[in-house]
């Protein structure tokens, strides 16, 4: 799975959340929900990475699925952010925009994987 979707969807997300965080912690001064956010936001793309060389489909599926509450985690810090005005509306759309992106698409495999391990 040399060209994935999601794997190369969650790295570019990676980064603009690296960027989120230089931004906060530079010109806002925020360090604490920062750092959660950076946690969580590249915490996706690892677990992705992670569950790619997963060892069975279990294993694959385990991965996924945590990348997903990474995902889901990641959309709350965001949206905290947003509401204690650290962030406008505008800053936090895009990144809502993406992190809803990630979640359909690891949703959707997960779904599909379920899928096909009921049916063997």
């Amino acid at each position: 799975m040399q060209n994935s979707i999601v794997k190369d969807k969650s790295y570019k997300f990676a980064l603009r959340i690296i960027n989120l965080y230089k931004f906060l912690t530079e010109n806002k001064k925020e360090f604490v929900l920062s750092k959660q956010v950076l946690r969580s936001g590249t915490s996706i793309g690892a677990n992705i990475e992670e569950s790619l060389g997963g060892q069975s489909i279990k294993d694959f599926f385990s991965k996924l699925t945590i990348a997903y509450k990474e995902a889901r985690e990641t959309r709350y810090w965001i949206n905290l952010l947003t509401d204690s005005k650290y962030l406008n509306d505008s800053e936090s759309k895009s990144l809502l925009l993406d992190c809803e992106e990630l979640l359909k698409i690891i949703g959707s495999i997960q779904s599909t994987l379920k899928k096909k391990t009921r049916n063997c």
